[in-house]
């Protein structure tokens, strides 16, 4: 990845210099993958729908890698010849997203005013992926302004500049919502949807997800298929007042507190059943079940 510095340990980069370096690990349970490559190839814009912790943003990084190209180029700090691989740009959407967040405002300084592109500007500039993340969060005007990037003009117009910039080769715009959250006021507008393939993510199926909570957490496989027992039957409870099911996330952060000494009830306890729910009496249900199987 193209390093822009470092302050006190952390890495800065340039929001379009970003890019994922190392493969990400991700286990594909259909044809997402090949759906994805395909999408990309002939330039259709995607829709990942899903429940929280299903694997989503994972999936984007590790498709982000694998189309990458990586090629020289010359580093603009340094001077030096650094590989370069496909840009990864991710807005985490929120009810404050604005139109002027997401290309770009006129900012004051010492000189006077001066434009700063927004993340999705700089996507369409350098031809990245630009991954908006639980869209539905950004207010409805702010999602209109995609409209013209996902058809065949793959435009974006920048008002306040009087501009129109054409998407450079290598651009996809990336979307994701949770449909558990869906409501008459947070939803996808319809001529937004259908500008979009949808891809649906689920949680996995058992064995898949004790595969991926073994190598996630570093736990045994055992305890990896004893949590993903526990996942399912957790997921059950959304009848009797649970709010969402356990995420894959939640079940390798009681994995990894497990393989680091944690007793797998009380590990359970904090990563799952207080970080689930607030509600005692479903509390006291997500304890018999982890009883039940962490006796």
């Amino acid at each position: 990845m193209a390093d822009n510095g470092s302050v006190q340990g952390a890495t800065i980069y340039a929001v379009e210099e970003y890019s994922v370096h190392e493969e990400p690990y991700y286990l594909p349970i259909g044809d997402e993958v090949q759906l994805f490559e395909t999408a990309y190839r002939q330039r259709i814009p995607v829709l990942l729908k899903g429940p929280t912790g299903a694997g989503k943003t994972r999936f984007v990084e590790y498709m982000a890698y694998r189309l990458g190209r990586p090629m020289m180029k010359i580093s603009s700090r340094t001077g030096e010849e650094v590989e370069h691989r496909m840009p990864l740009i991710t807005v985490a959407c929120h009810e404050d997203l604005t139109a002027s967040d997401l290309v770009g405002r006129y900012l004051l300084d010492t000189d006077g005013t001066r434009w700063v592109d927004g993340p999705l500007t700089r996507a369409v500039k350098v031809g990245a992926i630009c991954y908006l993340d639980e869209v539905v969060e950004a207010r409805k005007d702010t999602t209109v302004l995609i409209h013209p990037l996902t058809d065949y003009r793959r435009l974006l117009p920048i008002e306040k500049l009087g501009q129109v910039i054409e998407a450079a080769d290598g651009f996809l715009l990336v979307i994701s919502y949770n449909p558990g959250y869906q409501s008459a006021l947070k939803d996808l507008k319809h001529s937004t949807r259908q500008r979009f393939i949808a891809i649906e993510f689920n949680y996995p199926p058992r064995e898949a997800e004790a595969q991926i909570i073994a190598h996630e957490s570093g736990c045994d496989e055992r305890t990896a298929m004893d949590l993903a027992r526990l996942g399912e039957k957790v997921r059950n409870l959304k009848e009797h007042g649970l709010g969402e099911g356990v995420s894959t996330r939640l079940l390798v952060y009681a994995g990894r507190l497990i393989a680091q000494g944690i007793a797998p009830r009380r590990a359970c306890q904090v990563a799952i059943t207080w970080a689930l729910t607030d509600d005692s009496e479903v509390q006291r249900s997500i304890e018999e079940v982890v009883t039940s199987i962490f006796e």
